[in-house]
């Protein structure tokens, strides 16, 4: 019996070529890499996050996930994220969920929307800012104006708007 326990030893979880990298427990994050060799021209989506240290023209969508543009990176799209975070060069319009991060060595040239940015020192931003509010204060903004009658509900003729009173508690009843 002794036999099999020696079998079933530490040594057996571990990968059979010391050099491979050791999986660590945790939440595993899933992040797409293109090099720096690499050149794609067209459109790239997804639902993954994204290492860019390539070169990307056309559009990125991958609007539930963060796109990093690394310092060898290089991008001529529009950019939708949820996270956008640039240490290399981005031409083109940006539109984030959350949050658009410009570190210190990072160029952007386009338009911005969104509801969180941080540029640090020594970065470049050539264009316009549109910083919205969170979505919870939207969607309170957005209920108080349905609550409130349209310009075109209250101009109608006197003589309608008893006949769709009394439509609608014929309805009811």
């Amino acid at each position: 019996m002794l036999q099999p326990t020696e079998n079933n030893s530490p040594k057996s979880q571990y990968p059979s070529n010391p050099n491979a990298p050791v999986k660590t427990i945790g939440s595993p994050v899933e992040q797409a890499t293109i090099g720096r060799s690499l050149v794609i021209k067209g459109e790239v989506s997804g639902s993954e996050s994204l290492y860019i240290d390539g070169r990307i023209e056309g559009t990125l969508n991958l609007a539930d996930n963060r796109v990093t543009i690394g310092r060898n990176g290089s991008v001529a799209a529009n950019i939708t994220a949820r996270e956008v975070v640039i240490m290399g060069k981005v031409q083109g319009n940006i539109q984030c969920q959350d949050r658009l991060d410009i570190r210190n060595e990072g160029t952007l040239t386009g338009d911005v929307v969104t509801q969180r940015i941080s540029v640090e020192d020594g970065a470049v931003l050539k264009g316009s800012v549109q910083v919205r509010a969170m979505e919870h204060k939207h969607e309170k903004a957005h209920n108080q104006m349905q609550a409130k009658p349209t310009l075109t509900e209250s101009a109608k003729p006197a003589t309608e708007q008893p006949k769709a009173a009394a439509a609608g508690a014929g309805a009811a009843r």
